[in-house]
């Protein structure tokens, strides 16, 4: 078989090859230039980010001919052998299949003899979480105490399952997903190289697939070569990866968004018809939104997208579609791509995502609207409201013509629309205190806020009015204008249920307008005053200047010392 694949004849061999790596490459490049590199490297990373890559090059420039040296030769005796594998003195161990005891004994054993042909002995261990506590413990001497010739470099994608002990004796390199420009790029180097037609979209769309690893985005593009005829186009790579094109992924956003159900669902079915992955579909669908409300938040953030090209039709839905929409759509994917995962049937949970996903957008446009409907009553019955009182406060003078004064003015319809409950009150106010009532104030700001995301209405209803009295188990509310009171009391048990929640105790609202509020906690005081000074004969309620004080500051933050 004389065919190798593309991410074997195209594996890095000196530094510069290493893609995305740039961090990593140059510490190792300046070590080895000032002789200063160490006895154990631990080199962690997702996978086909160029780890086990990167570790075979630091064994050619350590041993190369020409060291030190910036990049291995690739053309020496060492250089080369290193690289065919025929260098006892370099040894790559795969921890997965040679994980016990025995295995790293072995290796304890031998380090301790010189090596044969190269300067420098060097041993990479594959996917070292895998050996077991005992090869660890086996390793952790060696690590610690090695001899001069030898170097250890261990490569993982779990470095959360290696023991502190091993880190802590190993430089530790965090490999990162190579972007997508930078594979895009190196992957048009090698198809120019090996004279292959491939689109720009195709290459793209590899580099989004691969999710950040070079190796598995040269295996996408090999397996799309093989599947094309003269030229890899979009399509050959998406029947490859199983991924859905950005078109479908808009056109199916843009059908959601506009609540046109049948659309929307008669194109999911196509996609699953066609032998797309369902739980694959999701994931892409989720990215791309992310994505959206990454570009409408900072389009100068269109570098690190993920499973979006910004085109045309990309643009215009950021300008169109709210964020609120979008959160939401993400969270519904979400809890689908969780569901799907449990079921032999993931069509049906996509498709009720989606009619949620449209629902949600009708919902929301139905409670603007109520909320909207709300508010010019509220405006209407509060005109209606001034214009009693200018009645009120300019009497017509008694010679003026009767057909002028309406047969019924709105004050007696607004008045029988909401009954004051004074004994109720009364009740409260015998049992209030100010430490009750500062604990409501404290939390009224929290309260609002959390009514405000909760329930629009009820947030439209009460934004006026203000704490006035608490006791133990009930609140007493003054509002602006009478009609708020009725209003109130239709979301009594949202308030009230949110007003437990930040208080932790239930607490009852009594609604009040607040010029009844005046007259009921004048009276109220009055009364006590009358009699504290029956039972103490207290004089002071008689003082001229007291009861002037009293009228400009109110008995709230009035004192009297003798």
């Amino acid at each position: 078989m004389s065919y190798q694949a593309l991410y074997r004849v195209w594996r890095p061999k000196s530094f510069a090859d290493v893609v995305g790596q740039t961090h990593i490459t140059r510490t190792l490049q300046n070590a080895i230039m000032q002789e200063k590199f160490t006895h154990a490297y631990l080199f962690s990373g997702p996978r086909g980010t160029g780890k086990t890559s990167a570790a075979k090059i630091f064994a050619k420039a350590v041993n190369c001919e020409k060291f030190p040296v910036i990049e291995p030769c690739n053309e020496c005796s060492a250089c080369l052998g290193i690289q065919d594998g025929s260098i006892s003195d370099v040894i790559e161990i795969d921890a997965a299949s040679n994980n016990g005891v025995e295995q790293i004994r072995d290796i304890r054993d031998k380090v301790k003899y010189a090596p044969s042909s190269v300067p420098y002995k060097v041993y990479i261990i594959d996917e070292v979480h895998m050996l077991s506590i005992g090869a660890f413990n086996a390793l952790l001497k060696t690590l610690e105490e090695p001899p001069k010739h030898v170097v250890f470099i261990l490569a993982t994608t779990e470095p959360h399952k290696i023991p502190l002990t091993i880190i802590s004796r190993c430089q530790r390199f965090d490999f990162k997903r190579i972007s997508q420009q930078a594979m895009v790029e190196r992957m048009q180097t090698i198809v120019d190289a090996e004279e292959i037609k491939v689109s720009m979209e195709a290459l793209e769309i590899v580099a989004l697939s691969a999710e950040g690893g070079m190796r598995d985005a040269l295996s996408l593009l090999d397996q799309a070569i093989s599947y094309s005829e003269d030229q890899v186009e979009l399509n050959d790579v998406l029947a490859v990866t199983g991924a859905v094109s950005q078109g479908k992924l808009s056109e199916i956003v843009d059908a959601m968004s506009e609540r046109n159900v049948q659309y929307a669902l008669s194109t999911i079915d196509e996609i699953i018809q066609a032998g797309k992955d369902p739980g694959r579909f999701v994931f892409d669908l989720i990215y791309y939104l992310r994505d959206l409300l990454l570009y409408q938040s900072a389009p100068e953030l269109g570098h690190i997208l993920e499973r979006a090209i910004v085109n045309d039709m990309f643009k215009a839905l950021a300008e169109k579609l709210d964020a609120e929409w979008i959160q939401a759509a993400i969270t519904e994917l979400n809890q689908c791509q969780q569901e799907i995962k449990w079921t032999t049937s993931p069509k049906v949970f996509i498709e009720i995502s989606v009619l949620r996903i449209t629902d949600q957008k009708r919902t929301s446009q139905l409670d603007d609207s109520r909320v909207n409907e709300l508010i010019y009553k509220l405006e209407q019955l509060e005109k209606e409201l001034a214009t009693v009182k200018s009645q009120a406060h300019n009497p017509q003078p008694d010679n003026a013509n009767v057909n002028n004064v309406p047969k019924r003015t709105p004050s007696r319809s607004t008045k029988s629309m909401y009954k004051v409950p004074y004994e109720k009150i009364r009740h409260v106010l015998s049992e209030a205190s100010k430490v009750e009532l500062k604990n409501v104030q404290s939390q009224w700001p929290n309260f609002m806020e959390a009514l405000k995301r909760k329930s629009a209405p009820a947030h439209a209803t009460v934004h006026d009015s203000k704490p006035r009295a608490a006791s133990n188990d009930s609140l007493i509310l003054a509002f602006k204008y009478e009609i708020h009171c009725s209003l109130a009391l239709d979301h009594q048990q949202t308030i009230e249920l949110l007003l437990a929640e930040l208080l932790g105790k239930q607490l009852s609202i009594i609604p009040i307008p607040e010029v009844n509020w005046q007259e009921v906690r004048e009276d109220f005081l009055r009364s006590q005053r009358n009699e504290e000074g029956g039972e103490t004969g207290d004089t002071t309620q008689a003082d001229p200047l007291v009861e002037e004080a009293r009228k400009l500051v109110g008995d709230d933050l009035l004192e009297i010392k003798d």
